[in-house]
């Protein structure tokens, strides 16, 4: 039975983590009192005494929990920024090409970005066929919920009449948002994409879209939808023909799920390419899942909420 232990156990994402593990036969669950969790050397003795070791800590505890980590057997799932394009590390998004073997045999798995994950699915199997050049200049946005900013996000939506809280909000203004990297990486790009993230006042989901012209890529609408239906055969991510729901998209349609839907909108010249998860599923907490249920060779939909487990 495979031990499990989670560093930082009380932020969102290790509280979504838990909940997925929770009641599970075929893990066992290390904890530590309230008093020990946050102190070096308890943190150290359980990180070594785990087979898997989930990250859920600011990137500079995520890289001082790894130097703690002495034990060569234990696998390491960092949900922290620290690692995400570091040399070494597999990325923990299993539907990319040769990704899922490379967590399967990795003991550093990096999980991928919310907002990246998003736009990472809709791009890297269209720069692969060719579809999209990778020197294409992108811009994408990326409506969350609040929940994605974690605990202090979470309270002051929960927790305060403010009007400026009631509407969307455009943020990372200055392009500088740390999900760019992991995004230029795995989808081969040369140019940063112009992103726009927008969190809004809904708990969880979350919506991705890059438009594009039918001048920019090589092709059409119809080739995209069929390299997505030939890409994603198997895994939490699956093209989707006719998505949304009456001519509207919501974010919030993969609430409290851990699967992803992508789809292809617009029309032969201005096509819009939309993917819909959980910010706290497939953007988070079910995927570290999905990738530890892969390192230990078992069904990668153990314990997640998805179609597959219906």
């Amino acid at each position: 039975m495979a031990k499990v232990f989670i560093d930082g156990s009380a932020g969102t994402t290790g509280l979504k983590i838990h909940e997925r593990l929770q009641g599970r036969g075929d893990i066992t669950l290390l904890t530590l009192s309230e008093d020990k969790r946050k102190v070096a050397e308890y943190r150290k003795e359980m990180l070594n005494k785990a087979d898997i070791a989930f990250l859920c800590l600011p990137d500079a505890a995520a890289k001082e929990a790894v130097a703690m980590t002495e034990n060569p057997d234990t696998i390491i799932i960092d949900t922290s920024t620290a690692h995400r394009t570091a040399e070494g590390w597999a990325y923990g998004f299993a539907e990319l090409t040769g990704q899922r073997e490379k967590i399967k045999n990795s003991k550093r798995i990096a999980n991928p970005g919310c907002h990246a994950s998003g736009f990472i699915a809709l791009i890297a199997p269209l720069t692969e066929s060719g579809i999209i050049e990778k020197n294409a200049a992108l811009s994408s946005f990326s409506l969350t919920g609040y929940s994605g900013g974690g605990k202090s996000m979470i309270a002051a939506y929960e927790g305060t009449n403010d009007k400026l809280l009631g509407a969307p909000r455009a943020y990372a203004l200055g392009q500088q948002h740390k999900h760019l990297p992991e995004m230029v990486k795995y989808c081969g790009l040369e140019t940063v994409p112009v992103f726009c993230p927008v969190v809004a006042p809904f708990y969880s989901g979350m919506e991705v879209i890059v438009p594009v012209f039918k001048k920019d890529i090589r092709g059409a609408a119809e080739d995209i939808k069929e390299v997505y239906r030939n890409y994603y055969k198997s895994g939490l991510v699956r093209f989707c023909e006719n998505a949304g729901e009456g001519g509207f998209m919501s974010a919030a349609a993969y609430s409290e799920r851990d699967d992803m839907e992508i789809s292809v909108c617009g029309n032969d010249e201005r096509i819009l390419l939309v993917s819909r998860f959980d910010n706290l599923g497939k953007g988070a907490s079910g995927a570290a899942v999905q990738s530890m249920n892969i390192a230990l060779g078992i069904n990668e939909f153990t314990g997640l909420i998805c179609q597959e487990n219906v």
